[in-house]
């Protein structure tokens, strides 16, 4: 491995500056208005895996983005990975809370990255951590320390559910027959601590619109005698928790799979700082499903949440109305025996039956995607916790995550493998959300990694 180390010292420069060109393309899946940049991402992706040294490289067309497809087969004796990730980023709104441009990604030190972190739309999620594979192929490719075959299978549409990668491999089981996937969607609890994430929390995404009268309406002549949308949406998304923080559909935690008090201890064993936590957050308290701890409310739980609402006059200054609709977007966080289509009927049921007669209420289930959990003894976990104990000087923790990549569990219906989720972004580092950033020293540390588990793979797979 010292060559492909020494490799990654010498163009470890160059590395950053095609990242920061790979940033600089607005490829925001969820609009329309970025087609183009979305074809400009993936050929920006599939010109990387070619100069990378892969023997097949493709730009597949779906219904949606294209996926572009890679692979370097050495030997059919040899064991195969596939790296999935996803070129496409989320919109960069709301656009006046970003110190710097979204896709004119600059280098800056923060106090959790002094050595200085890339600030840019897609830098974490995920254009960051896919580069980090390229690049880590392209080093033991270039010097001949590959080990085993490797596939790449990058999309454009996993910020907007991946609706067309089911079908896509469904369609191509025999192009991406593997023994393993290797995905670095997720991070580490601290650049001193390395985690591999052992599971998923699923997702339901569901529109709400609410219809009162057939027009907008002046609120003086008619407030106080029609129903307001939004007062109405308002209450009842309120009342979707009660007291206790829990979920009051019915039939909600039917399903839940109970974890044990002693797994429990066992999680709340990670670092965890409350008051930093709070601190960072800058709120006073936690807020959550009462007898459980934040990093169980995070994991172990499911949860609701309200991620949008709108109706009526927004613009500046007033306007006295008094909306003919409102509007609000929910998204149900799941986990292990939790169903998302399940969990969508459920709450389109309730929530419709719950609409007082002065309004009408029409629920239309948008995305979703299942929970998942990895067996750490798994040949896939025990390279990875391998590689990262080799390139960090310390065990990995292997933790369950709050976040949701609804094409895992799909993998495992549809190509019958197991992924193993080897991320290397933070906490803070703000993806979703304005200033979005990626450590230098993650970065690289994903590369000097990424290969060490392709070599401990190789071996436990003999």
């Amino acid at each position: 491995m010292n060559k492909t180390q020494a490799y990654n010292t010498k163009h470890r420069e160059r590395y950053l500056d095609e990242l920061m060109e790979f940033l600089r393309i607005p490829s925001v899946s969820a609009d329309p208005n970025h087609a183009e940049d979305m074809m400009k991402a993936a050929r920006f992706v599939s010109s990387q895996l070619q100069q990378a040294g892969a023997d097949r490289v493709e730009i597949m067309a779906t219904e949606g983005h294209p996926i572009v497809y890679g692979e370097r087969m050495l030997s059919p004796d040899l064991p195969t990975v596939l790296v999935y990730g996803h070129y496409d980023v989320q919109p960069p709104d709301p656009l006046d809370l970003w110190h710097s441009a979204p896709f004119e990604p600059v280098v800056k030190p923060t106090e959790k990255h002094p050595q200085g972190a890339i600030f840019a739309r897609g830098s974490s999620d995920d254009k960051g951590q896919v580069f980090m594979h390229i690049k880590a192929f392209e080093a033991m490719n270039k010097t001949g320390e590959l080990p085993c075959n490797v596939k790449f299978m990058i999309e454009g549409e996993e910020e907007v559910g991946s609706a067309h990668l089911g079908p896509f491999a469904a369609a191509h089981k025999d192009l991406l027959q593997c023994d393993v996937i290797v995905v670095s969607d997720t991070g580490i609890i601290d650049n001193q601590t390395p985690v591999i994430t052992v599971g998923l929390r699923g997702l339901s995404y569901v529109e709400i619109e609410l219809t009162g009268p057939n027009r907008d309406l002046h609120s003086g002549l008619y407030g106080g005698a029609v129903a307001n949308p939004i007062n109405i949406l308002s209450e009842m998304i309120a009342g979707l928790v009660d007291e206790n923080r829990k979920v009051t559909i019915p039939g909600f935690y039917n399903d839940v799979l109970t974890v044990s008090d002693e797994e429990r201890a066992e999680m709340n064993k990670a670092p965890f700082e409350l008051k930093a936590y709070l601190e960072d957050l800058e709120i006073d308290a936690p807020c959550g499903e009462t007898g459980y701890t934040t990093l169980e409310r995070t994991t172990i739980r499911p949860s609701l949440d309200a991620n949008g609402i709108w109706g009526g006059y927004t613009g500046k200054g007033a306007k006295t109305v008094l909306p003919s609709k409102a509007f609000a977007k929910i998204s149900m966080r799941l986990v292990p025996n939790q169903n998302s289509e399940k969990i969508a009927k459920l709450f389109k049921e309730y929530f419709e039956s719950i609409a007082p007669d002065c309004v009408k209420a029409n629920v239309t289930y948008l995305h979703g995607g299942e929970p998942y959990v990895m067996p750490i003894d798994s040949e896939g976990y025990q390279a990875g916790y391998k590689a990262m104990k080799k390139t960090f000087g310390k065990a990995p923790i292997p933790m369950r995550s709050g976040g949701s990549i609804p094409i895992i569990p799909l993998f495992e219906e549809v190509l019958g493998v197991k992924s193993i989720l080897l991320g290397f972004g933070l906490d803070s580092d703000l993806i979703h959300s304005p200033n979005e950033h990626f450590g230098l020293f993650n970065f690289y540390k994903g590369i000097e990694t990424i290969p060490w588990f392709f070599r401990y793979y190789s071996e436990l797979m003999g």
